[in-house]
């Protein structure tokens, strides 16, 4: 598996920024995909925009008291290491195992993605130092903050591998999306053609939110069925292209 850090089309980027997260979940539900939104990675900013990005994962296990320690942040497998090895324009997906008592990242940490131009975090799991975070402006999805640091409660592995966030499968280069509903995943080898019902589906939900807009019931537009369906493609041929 090749994990070297890949680009994002720049179409693509734009367009799923116009797409909510909520929709992708529908779109990937159609392609038999579930688990695809990452449990407890909320925003941390209730302002933050919607993201777009590769994800560049970094993977925690339980601590262990000979490994956790202070002085492994200066071990060359770190958290400072793995920073090191972000691409700009990547959000780091962080599977802290659900961890909310231990913080994973803080302001120092924090600060120096932002340097780098990381997108966004991602995590399962919480930060420390919260208003630090919050002043460096990197846009965070969290399960919350704690003022313990990482290493009492985790252990850190490795970057760059398969990991669970929020109980989804992540591979490095997968594409994330975050927004108010909170972060979704794409698998990379779906995300030309999830993009492309995506942007059906938010077309589609446009017009029927006009039709309830004007005062239409439900049943038969939502889903709609044969006729409506036929009355959506008359209305989507009279729009620009």
């Amino acid at each position: 598996m090749d994990v070297s850090p890949l680009p994002l089309d720049a179409e693509l980027m734009r367009v799923l920024s116009g797409i909510t997260t909520a929709t992708l979940t529908t779109v990937l539900l159609k392609k038999g995909l579930r688990n695809v939104w990452m449990r407890g990675a909320m925003p941390l900013r209730a302002d933050t925009p919607r993201l777009v990005g590769r994800a560049f994962t970094l993977r925690f296990v339980p601590a262990r008291e000979d490994l956790a320690t202070p002085a492994s942040w200066g071990n060359p497998i770190s958290t400072r290491a793995a920073i090191e090895a972000m691409p700009a324009g990547c959000i780091a997906v962080v599977d802290a195992l659900g961890v909310t008592d231990a913080g994973i990242f803080g302001d120092i940490l924090c600060m120096r993605m932002r340097k780098r131009g990381v997108t966004a975090l991602v995590t399962d799991g919480v930060v420390r130092d919260i208003a630090g975070v919050e002043a460096t402006g990197l846009p965070i999805w969290c399960a919350g903050t704690a003022a313990p640091a990482s290493v009492t409660g985790l252990t850190f592995v490795g970057w760059q591998q398969p990991v669970g966030c929020g109980g989804v499968a992540v591979f490095p280069n997968d594409v994330i999306v975050a927004d108010r509903d909170g972060a979704v995943l794409i698998p990379a080898a779906l995300l030309e053609e999830v993009v492309t019902a995506a942007v059906e589906q938010e077309r589609l939900e446009t017009w029927i939110m006009g039709e309830v807009d004007a005062g239409a019931a439900l049943p038969g537009l939502y889903p709609p069925n044969a006729d409506n369906l036929a009355r959506y493609e008359s209305w989507k041929r009279g729009q620009p292209s």
